[in-house]
């Protein structure tokens, strides 16, 4: 049997997760020294309050104890694991997974895939390898699914306080100037192989970034047999927004809107808008 794990960069909960027969080790938020699991111990109208209380929450990767204790408790008996990380580039995430692995009772027969992408992506992900195992499919398979859907997967972020991401470590180079660009909205566009956050462009309204975010997804051979994420922190008017266009330029495409957990709006910040595609490969 293979076990599907992952964390909650797939915008799944505990209980939400283990619905569906997956297990999921959560983010963490620290928020004044207290450190809350994400979707687990805060929400994300909790963590926005806090914020509004001008607090300054910062995020961690998942519990190194929990993952060896999972990666234990599921190979026991023989059992393979595969555990799909959040982008590497942005999170420390696959490499706890990676040091659980070298640290557990069964180090073979545990799989752990880097998604290099984050939120909508990485859950249909999450959501494809549980459908492969449950019909049979081999470790090996599973992995070469996530391998090559990497490759055809775009994410785009449109943040309204730039300063979470500044302050996250998480934007490269000249991507931190755009900090400073009064009255000028940045789009950032995720780095090669998911490595960071890199200048995509600036915009002086929301209509544009949109049209702009919408026809560089077209340019580059998107087409309706991608499936379009839009994850926000409390921005369902820019949501909609893209959703919109979205569905003009690309005719049947399937697109689904999610909103955020507390440790995406902790990086990304409040109103902060994802726009995701991807084809499984």
């Amino acid at each position: 049997m293979i076990h599907i794990i992952s964390d909650s960069s797939t915008l799944y909960s505990i209980e939400s997760a283990k619905k569906k027969g997956l297990s999921i080790v959560p983010l963490n938020i620290t928020v004044d020294a207290q450190t809350y699991r994400d979707f687990e111990d805060i929400t994300s109208t909790q963590l926005l309050t806090m914020i509004e209380e001008h607090k300054i929450p910062k995020t961690s990767q998942p519990s190194l104890g929990e993952k060896i204790d999972l990666y234990n408790e599921l190979t026991k008996d023989g059992d393979e694991v595969i555990d799909i990380a959040m982008a590497s580039g942005l999170s420390g995430t696959y490499q706890t997974a990676m040091m659980a692995k070298n640290s557990c009772d069964n180090p073979d027969l545990v799989h752990v895939v880097d998604s290099q992408t984050l939120c909508g992506p990485h859950r249909l992900m999450v959501d494809t390898a549980l459908e492969m195992a449950s019909n049979g499919a081999t470790s090996k398979d599973i992995v070469m699914m996530i391998v090559q859907s990497r490759m055809q997967e775009e994410s785009y972020l449109v943040p309204v306080d730039f300063q979470f991401l500044v302050r996250g470590g998480r934007i490269k180079g000249l991507a931190a100037t755009l900090g400073g660009a009064l009255k000028l909205i940045p789009i950032l566009k995720k780095g090669v192989d998911g490595i960071g956050l890199d200048k995509f462009g600036v915009s002086r309204t929301y209509k544009k970034a949109v049209n702009m975010v919408v026809e560089d997804f077209k340019n580059n051979g998107f087409d309706s047999n991608y499936t379009f994420y839009i994850s926000h922190a409390f921005n369902e008017e820019l949501a909609m927004m893209f959703e919109k266009k979205i569905n003009e330029t690309f005719d049947g495409a399937k697109v689904v809107i999610y909103p955020l957990s507390p440790a995406f709006i902790t990086q990304g910040g409040p109103g902060c808008v994802a726009v995701q595609a991807i084809k499984m490969a």
